[in-house]
């Protein structure tokens, strides 16, 4: 493709060199680089990628898009052979632009349907991909667990990928006759423009609370990001919202789309009852229509009604629709239930959040009242540290015994993190509680002192199958932990 059709739109401030050379591909990591590559010296939040400039050079790239001109003055002065040299004004915004115009904008192809929001996302957008699949469409999904084209998996890093992983990955969807696609959108990916150039037909609102606030500082600017995905919906886009949610309305208020409201709680567009409810499954009246579903719990009740309204305003058929929810599974880390001996139940959630667990314990403890609740948590290193004592309060206020934990500690100590959490606690939570670093040593204990018919809940990893202590990822299964005690206790 022409270098010139590649940057068209992506707010150019200069170009030196001939801008109609033939570009093979793009890329931002300079050790992706192929011979005659575009090469996009992206400012992250952690690196800057016009350091690597000489690195993309050297392995060959032919243009070089750039931000900041001190970055590059030494090499335009020095080298012999020059590449075509391309300012842009915003290098996130231009990568994003870019890399739609290489693969030919595959988001207009597609069906593109965002999910933002605190908590749900993974969940709701592995629904809407199982339920339009089970309709008899060939779709793509773009999660935190896993991207698929088709039936196709592969590997994901991010909540929200980077455009020109997208972008690829929306072109093969197209490629393998993809009519719709789900995508999670995250604030930091907005904020970093990593959806600028998709078109979507349909964005959902969950629910917003408290998270991330080690990356965006304040809940003004967690909502203000959030809240730039409906504001720039298309007019001829859904902006599909929760209005159980205190910022359900904010959302959508500068929106061009077409509001579509939905609730558990109050009148809507499309609104949902739980009937009945136990730890296998619940009733639920949908529309004034009935439905069975293998998940539980009420945040559930508000991903189903979310994956139905969106369903209907696609044109889906409301009986058809009904019949496949009953069929769906939850993602994998969400609310796993695996049974042991003793009638013991180990509960695998990626409850990481305080709104998150309250809404897993919370849940677990109306279902199943007369059981035994334990609760096993811990907290994320370099991540927001004033949700620590918030999930020790919770926990404490629905669990009947607590084991505060490791999580991911990264480049922290886990004592400190376990310090932090430990703040939280009042006397009578000090006194159910068991605070031991190592999580696989953790689990056991939970597990082999735990009561006949107890509930326990493994909070925080979900489907991970890693755990992070500083930079290294190491294996760590927390299903195969769980089948290793069962095991023992045989």
């Amino acid at each position: 493709m022409k270098l010139s059709e590649i940057i068209k739109d992506s707010d150019v401030l200069e170009i030196t060199g001939d801008g109609n050379i033939s570009i093979a591909s793009i890329a931002t990591d300079s050790r992706k680089v192929e011979s005659t590559a575009l090469f996009i010296a992206v400012k992250g939040h952690a690196g800057d990628g016009h350091t690597y400039i000489p690195s993309a050079l050297a392995k060959g790239a032919v243009a070089i898009a750039y931000e900041e001109e001190t970055a590059v003055q030494e090499l335009k002065r020095t080298m012999t052979v020059q590449p075509v040299w391309i300012k842009v004004r915003n290098s996130r915004h231009a990568v994003a632009m870019m890399a739609a115009n290489f693969y030919d904008h595959p988001s207009e192809k597609l069906t593109l349907v965002g999910i933002t929001g605190t908590n749900g996302k993974t969940t709701t957008v592995s629904l809407l991909y199982q339920l339009f699949m089970s309709l008899g469409y060939n779709c793509g999904l773009l999660s935190t667990i896993a991207n698929y084209v088709g039936t196709k998996e592969s590997a994901t890093a991010n909540t929200t990928a980077d455009p020109i992983t997208i972008n690829s990955l929306m072109d093969e969807m197209v490629k393998e006759g993809c009519e719709y696609c789900f995508m999670e959108v995250s604030s930091i990916g907005m904020e970093q423009e990593r959806v600028a150039g998709l078109h979507f037909k349909a964005g959902i609102f969950s629910n917003l609370t408290h998270d991330h606030l080690d990356y965006h500082k304040t809940f003004a600017e967690y909502l203000r990001c959030k809240k730039l995905f409906f504001d720039q919906l298309p007019e001829d886009a859904f902006a599909i919202t929760n209005i159980d949610d205190k910022n359900g309305m904010i959302m959508v208020q500068n929106t061009k789309a077409q509001i579509i409201t939905y609730s558990c709680q109050s009148m809507a567009d499309h609104t949902c009852r739980i009937m009945e409810k136990s730890l296998e499954c619940m009733q639920l009246k949908i529309d004034g229509k009935e439905t069975w579903t293998r998940l539980i719990g009420k945040h559930n009740a508000y991903n189903l009604l979310a994956i139905y309204t969106t369903a209907r305003v696609l044109g889906a058929d409301e009986d058809e629709v009904l019949v496949a929810i009953s069929q769906l599974q939850s993602a994998k880390g969400r609310l796993e239930t695996l049974n042991g001996p003793k009638d013991i139940n180990v509960v695998i959630d990626y409850a990481h959040t305080p709104d998150a667990l309250e809404n897993v314990l919370k849940t677990l403890r109306e279902i199943a009242p007369e059981r035994e609740l334990v609760c096993l948590f811990g907290c994320g290193g370099d991540r927001d540290k004033t949700k620590r004592p918030e999930m020790a309060q919770i926990a404490e206020k629905y669990a009947d015994r607590i084991f505060v934990t490791s999580d991911n500690s990264r480049t922290e100590k886990t004592s400190e993190i376990l310090e932090d959490i430990k703040q939280g606690f009042g006397f009578k939570g000090l006194k159910k509680t068991l605070f031991i670093e190592d999580r696989k040593e953790a689990i056991k204990t939970a597990i082999l002192l735990a009561q006949e018919g107890s509930t326990i809940l493994l909070a925080g990893k979900g489907h991970e199958t890693y755990q992070i202590t500083g930079t290294e990822h190491r294996h760590f299964d927390e299903s195969e932990i769980v089948d290793e005690v069962f095991q023992l206790m045989k």
